[in-house]
């Protein structure tokens, strides 16, 4: 049985920068299997890219749309895609 990769492109708004939010993001996302990054935007808002499968980007969505305790998520928006294989090796932050 093969296994579907997907992507998705998050983009998270509220107090997300100066927190620990991509420091975070990327330990579960580590954790959990899943590659990409994580970058803090000019608007304040933080953009993940992650590539994985359904099971492990809905771990790092579940984070994501939490963080860490000091961060306050106000919203979480993303776009998914299919892909074959992974762009990426791991996961950073940037």
């Amino acid at each position: 049985m093969a296994i579907h990769l997907l992507m998705r492109r998050y983009t998270i708004t509220g107090r997300v920068q100066g927190v620990g939010f991509r420091y975070h993001a990327a330990m579960k996302a580590r954790a959990v299997g899943v590659t990409g990054y994580a970058h803090n935007d000019p608007d304040g808002s933080v953009e993940v890219y992650a590539e994985g499968t359904v099971e492990q980007l809905d771990a790092l969505h579940l984070f994501l749309a939490q963080g860490p305790s000091f961060a306050r998520v106000d919203s979480i928006r993303f776009s998914e895609g299919t892909i074959r294989v992974r762009a990426h090796r791991d996961f950073s932050t940037g």
